[in-house]
């Protein structure tokens, strides 16, 4: 695996996506599927598994007032205050990684559906740390977790300026092997006024909104005899009915492990022997009741993973799924992608490809359709009226836009998207989206590409059009989806750009008039 490859497999954890998802059967729209032949379904032992928690940690009781007014944020540069929000705009909070809705999705509207001469507009931004995270907001609480020297860092800042309500960091001591950043891999979830974060050695942590607060901090590494990780604990945790559930993997083969959310106390446990990906859990709506995926497939040899199905109450293993590629060196990092009527599609890359599988009314998993060249390293592709859009592709060079049909599973279309951009010395730089990222939301896509390349476009069966684009900064793994809150766009920039400028969080202004 490339260096490149590699890192990217990071922000797969990226992925950070927690919180129930239930999917309508409004959005399928089809009747005919293509059925061919399942895969090999692993062993699985029926029945919940009974665990005992090794180290129960001490809750605190709330004592510290709110934080009522944030304070200036000495790493934050305030630029110019954004528009007023349309009065008439839908507006959501993102509560976790993959948005309101865990599919990249939002439901905002009065976007801008063209860029000013200069580009969007710079509402503030901040110097941060080491890591592969994207904020997450609720209300006028926006949380950023990332790594400042030798400390993981939990910051609480409003969302419009950047100032700061509150800060809380506990050392840490991590170097991933392949020479990729040592921060956090997963983002902060936000869930009942409570804040979880998922460190990159395993610390998971619960702290209050409003306060900053520590009530519950636990070294899962440490705790558990956890098996190792390519490049770290990468995968979001999920908050569903009060457990923070979390992937593992344990030499005792303790697959997935649910908390009390409250208390931090071992609730249940799913035995399996794949270990913890950079995929992040879901709950739908499958068979006319809440499922668990889980997308597994950390570091093993030979290589296994594959989905999990489970019962959220218990843990019960339902039915798994092997998909993983053959490589030693390959994670699985998409989340699942909860598609139709009690479909979900699933992707890697690795020369591995998308399969579309459905749970029967035995809760067995069925293939219906496998696309081979259908694999995204670490993007969870989205899907509008029952088509799949993503960029596929395991390095820089074979990367490419395509989109498939849910129905068959047939390629609509693939597109490479080419263009230059001007350098200060002059010369015509060829650009790509590269590996990119894909933000649905007022009728249009937001796609930002792995150099810092922002476009709007117009996805269809038919083909894809290109409305506007924008140069935000020219810097190397610009992993990680965007967050979209109130008509505002927060763009992470992980490395330095090429005027030397430090990794940041930026803040633009997307409001319409």
């Amino acid at each position: 695996m490339s260096q490149v490859s590699a890192s990217l497999s990071l922000s797969l954890s990226l992925a950070s996506r927690p919180f129930k998802r239930v999917r309508s059967s409004i959005q399928q729209g089809w009747a005919r599927l293509l059925i061919v032949p399942a895969l090999a379904i692993s062993s699985v032992s029926p029945g919940a598994e009974t665990w005992e928690d090794p180290a129960p940690p001490k809750v605190a009781e709330l004592s510290k007032p709110a934080v009522e007014e944030a304070q200036p944020n000495d790493r934050v540069t305030f630029r110019s205050p954004p528009k007023p929000l349309h009065p008439e705009a839908v507006v959501a909070d993102w509560p976790r990684f993959l948005g309101p809705t865990d599919d990249a999705q939002s439901p905002e509207t009065h976007l801008l559906s063209e860029f000013p001469e200069d580009g969007p507009t710079i509402v503030w931004e901040m110097d941060k740390g080491t890591g592969y995270t994207s904020p997450v907001i609720v209300g006028d609480r926006l949380v950023l977790f990332d790594r400042l020297g030798d400390e993981e860092v939990i910051d609480c800042l409003d969302p419009e300026t950047g100032d700061r309500y509150w800060q809380d960091a506990y050392p840490v001591e991590y170097t991933d092997r392949y020479g990729f950043s040592n921060g956090p891999r997963a983002s902060a979830v936000i869930d009942n006024e409570k804040v979880y974060t998922l460190g990159v050695t395993s610390v998971l942590s619960c702290l209050d909104l409003a306060s900053g607060q520590l009530i519950w901090r636990r070294n899962l590494m440490e705790e558990f005899e956890r098996a190792s990780f390519f490049f770290g604990h990468g995968s979001c945790p999920l908050i569903y009915e009060g457990k923070i559930i979390v992937p593992l993997g344990t030499d005792d083969q303790l697959s997935v492990a649910a908390f009390d959310a409250l208390t931090g106390k071992l609730v249940w446990g799913t035995k399996h022997e794949w270990n913890a990906s950079y995929a992040s859990p879901i709950v739908t709506e499958l068979q006319g009741k809440p499922r668990l995926l889980v997308f597994q497939g950390g570091e093993s040899d030979p290589a296994t993973g594959g989905l999990l199905c489970i019962n959220p109450e218990d843990g019960t293993l339902l039915d798994a799924f092997p998909w993983r590629p053959d490589k030693y060196e390959s994670v699985n990092s998409a989340t699942p992608l909860p598609v139709g009527n009690n479909q979900v599609f699933l992707t890697s890359s690795y020369q591995k490809g998308g399969v579309l599988l459905k749970l029967n009314e035995e809760l067995r998993w069925e293939a219906l359709w496998k696309a081979p060249e259908f694999g995204m390293h670490w993007m969870t592709p989205i899907e509008i009226d029952g088509h799949l859009y993503g960029f596929r592709g395991r390095n820089e060079p074979d990367a490419w836009l395509a989109s498939y049909d849910i129905e068959t599973g047939v390629e609509n279309w693939r597109e490479d998207l080419e263009w230059t951009i001007p350098l200060e010395s002059g010369r015509d730089y060829r650009m790509k989206y590269l590996r990119g990222s894909l933000l649905h939301a007022d009728g249009r896509t937001y796609a930002l590409g792995e150099l810092g390349s922002l476009g709007i476009l117009e996805l269809s069966p038919e083909g894809v059009k290109s409305l506007d684009r924008a140069q935000l900064f020219l810097a190397r793994s610009t992993w990680s989806l965007p967050v979209l809150h109130r008509g505002l766009l927060y763009v992470s920039q992980h490395e330095r750009d090429m005027t030397g400028k430090r990794p940041r969080l930026i803040c633009y202004d997307l409001r319409a008039e």
